[in-house]
């Protein structure tokens, strides 16, 4: 007797497809709506700039006129931008809530499903 596991409707693949793009775009941009994306930089710009008060020899000037950026002014935001360190509990606590909340999700699906091919390979509990 070859176990033949039960066929999935075309209706459901594509049901299952859909949801699952759907969590992959939402975990991409919902840190990103809410401002949780690591990204976050802040310039410090210098008052009226020049190439050597950023910090920029030869060479580095040569690059960014390669990029289009002769004018040490439109430079200046980016050389100068740090990263901003500060720190959310808040948003700590909420990722920490999904998280969890995903991993018992994941462990009671789990669960369910292994019963019920346990179950139908083997035969309901006598």
């Amino acid at each position: 007797m070859a176990y033949k596991p039960p066929k999935q409707s075309l209706a459901g693949q594509i049901l299952d497809v859909f949801v699952l793009l759907v969590l992959t775009i939402g975990a991409l941009y919902i840190p990103l709506y809410m401002g949780l994306a690591g990204a976050a930089k802040t310039p410090q710009p210098i008052a009226n700039p020049t190439w050597e008060a950023l910090g920029q020899n030869a060479t580095e000037q040569q690059q960014w006129a390669a990029l289009g950026i002769t004018d040490p002014a439109a430079a200046n935001d980016i050389i100068t931008a740090r990263f901003d360190y500060s720190f959310s509990w808040i948003a700590l606590i909420v990722m920490a809530v999904f998280v969890i909340g995903y991993f018992v999700m994941v462990v009671r699906l789990s669960d369910k499903e292994y019963r019920e091919v346990i179950e139908e390979r083997f035969g309901p509990k006598r």
